[in-house]
């Protein structure tokens, strides 16, 4: 490329696609191709778009889709405050959760698509991808960018409600106080939640829960804020809140009719409970 000529829409996406990789620190060398392949115009409507920087929102000079790689959260619905997450955030959780092939993904917050139609690459061939979206505008948006690709069900309604089908990943793209207790039952043995746990007012943390043979190991990964999830955002269900340093130290999750919770537990929810002890520190309590 020569100094006075512009990048390509094909080169700016490809270039998007290594620093993608690189956010992931990821060795699947799927990657790369997959995020290159999947345009992310596609699942944002026309533009010009509305991008997000310091919680307002700038609009680009035009509909040229150069503008929309970077790393920026996009609008979906401006009213609702509902965006098209950061793409530098999403790779560094698909390289925690690493989605492998043949795998079963539960996507919830589906959105318009885009990062569902990621998650369905990873999982080719004879994956499949069960999105969920509640807002049915979005949905709707979602069912009709998502046709080009395998593997995939979109459902329109509350993940937190309805029954789930057993999964090896669950991709979680609301924020919540705790996950259901029937996701982590989801889970097939060595299955994943990746999810942005709102613990306090000043700790939004991605987590990677694992379901192992001895229970669910927890683990804190990144800074993480989101939208939060209806059906998993009460309050009242909390009766002990960690304190931010406690919030980072999780390192298990239990269920509550499996254990009682013990003088380890640093978050306590109605059906689940959050220790900062590992295998060989419980007691003996429960």
């Amino acid at each position: 490329m020569t100094a006075n000529r512009r990048a390509s829409l094909d080169e700016i996406r490809a270039f998007h696609a290594k620093m993608m990789v690189a956010a992931s620190n990821s060795l699947d060398e799927r990657l790369e191709r997959i995020f290159e392949l999947v345009p992310r115009e596609t699942f944002l409507g026309p533009g010009p778009w509305l991008i997000t920087v310091n919680r307002r929102y700038v609009e680009t000079p035009s509909a040229d889709p150069a503008f929309l790689y970077q790393n920026a959260l996009v609008a979906l619905d401006r009213t609702k405050g509902i965006n098209n997450g950061e793409p530098f955030l999403h790779a560094a959780w698909i390289g925690f959760a690493s989605p492998k092939s043949g795998e079963t993904v539960i996507h919830i917050g589906a959105g318009t698509g885009y990062y569902t139609a990621l998650l369905s690459m990873l999982v080719l061939p004879n994956g499949h991808v069960h999105a969920f979206e509640i807002e049915e505008d979005l949905a709707s948006r979602a069912r009709e960018n998502l046709r080009p690709f395998e593997g995939i069900s979109l459902i329109q309604g509350d993940a937190t409600t309805l029954a789930l089908p057993d999964a090896d990943l669950i991709y979680m793209n609301a924020g919540a106080i705790a996950p259901p207790a029937s996701w982590l039952k989801a889970l097939r043995p060595g299955g994943r939640i990746i999810f942005p746990w709102q613990a306090n007012k000043k700790a939004g943390i991605a987590v990677l829960i694992t379901r192992t043979e001895t229970g669910y190991t927890a683990r804190p990964l990144m800074p993480s804020w989101f939208i939060p999830c209806v059906g998993a955002s009460d309050l009242a269900e909390c009766s002990k809140s960690p304190s931010v340093d406690d919030a980072w130290s999780i390192r298990r999750v239990w269920l509550t009719e499996d254990r009682a919770p013990d003088e380890s537990a640093v978050a306590i929810y109605k059906d689940l409970w959050f220790s900062k002890a590992g295998d060989d520190e419980q007691s003996g309590n429960g």
